[in-house]
């Protein structure tokens, strides 16, 4: 098969390599109809993960048929359209048990493309089928069900829920990447009065106007105002920048709280001197997504409107031209990037 591979910082290649065979009873092997890039790519080509080693095949969101299973897994079948979870997920440790998926210790959480072999390839192997995959509608298009693998999870549990969304809220999202926008895009669901975007990049902040944000512009004289005002009730840091956690503690009244939804690279200072009287909650955390059958019904019926967050498509094999696009979209205006088996 085909697959992208990581060579190490700054180094990939679309390269032949062995189909992924079953290597524990509780695996499936899926066919790949669809796959994107997310965030957390960018920092292991910039070397910021070094647990990913060389040799390792990129991606962990995808569409798929099952085409083969181990003698263990139970709920799916050969044949059957699925949407791979970016988290695996054994199903019996304790963090399982208490639904915080990616903190499993029974050999999942954040595993693909990063421990072992990804989504961004022709086939991949898919460790504890049974408690890694959802089932995909025949009618959910792919360029929505791939959305479910990772990103509106990660946008509902970590920022949306671990902020404690509510209605009425004031709420900013600090960053307009993808992951910010679909914060956006989850939030409102939650009927808060005002949802503001920052963000550096004017592309980006016109993407967030048609999200549905209320207000999206340049840091600047609004985060001025929050920080010298009531200041908003959740803060969702979505840039994974250290500058972009300062904004979001300047921003945050007393008593509110700041979700750290961002994947960061590099250290961000905590400025306690500042804080320590304000009575905030910060929030980090891994995306579980034990919210995926939840999220995929409100999409499904169209109470989530996610469409317009895929903004460009390829073919799975110019996945180094997606990457470039995607690595430049602050420029290229480009969001979720899917990949399309041919």
């Amino acid at each position: 098969m085909r697959a992208l591979v990581y060579h190490g910082p700054e180094q990939t290649s679309w390269d032949t390599v062995p189909d992924p065979a079953i290597e524990e009873a509780t695996d499936a092997i899926v066919r790949v109809d669809a796959t994107t890039i997310c965030g957390s790519d960018l920092h292991i080509l910039r070397g910021d993960l070094p647990e990913v080693k060389p040799g390792t095949i990129l991606g962990h969101e995808a569409v798929g048929e099952v085409m083969e299973v181990g003698r263990d897994v139970h709920d799916l079948r050969p044949g059957e359209k699925v949407i791979v979870s970016s988290v695996s997920a054994c199903g019996h440790c304790q963090a399982c048990r208490d639904t915080m998926l990616g903190q499993c210790r029974g050999g999942g959480g954040w595993i693909l493309g990063s421990l072992i072999n990804g989504t961004q390839a022709e086939l991949v192997r898919v460790p504890f089928a049974d408690f890694s995959m959802h089932r995909r509608p025949w009618d959910l298009p792919l360029d929505d069900a791939v959305l479910l693998a990772e990103i509106l999870p990660a946008a509902y549990e970590v920022g949306v829920r671990n902020g404690h969304v509510g209605p009425g809220d004031l709420v900013v999202v600090v960053g307009a990447g993808p992951v910010g926008l679909a914060t956006v895009v989850v939030a409102r669901l939650f009927s808060p009065r005002r949802i503001i975007v920052v963000d550096l990049s004017a592309a980006r902040l016109e993407a967030a106007a048609r999200i549905g944000a209320d207000t999206a512009e340049l840091p600047g004289k609004m985060i001025a105002e929050l920080s010298e005002g009531p200041g908003a009730d959740v803060v969702i840091e979505a840039s994974g920048e250290p500058d972009g956690f300062v904004l979001c503690t300047r921003a945050v009244r007393t008593g509110g709280h700041i979700a750290s939804i961002g994947a960061h690279g590099k250290p961000a200072t905590l400025h306690l001197e500042s804080l320590w009287r304000k009575n905030v909650t910060i929030s980090t955390g891994q995306v579980d997504t034990s919210s995926t059958p939840w999220l995929l019904e409100l999409v499904r019926y169209g109470r989530l409107q996610v469409s317009r967050l895929v903004t460009h498509t390829f073919a799975l094999d110019r996945m180094q031209d997606a990457y470039e696009v995607f690595s430049g979209g602050t420029t290229t205006g480009a969001l979720k990037v899917v990949l399309h088996r041919e």
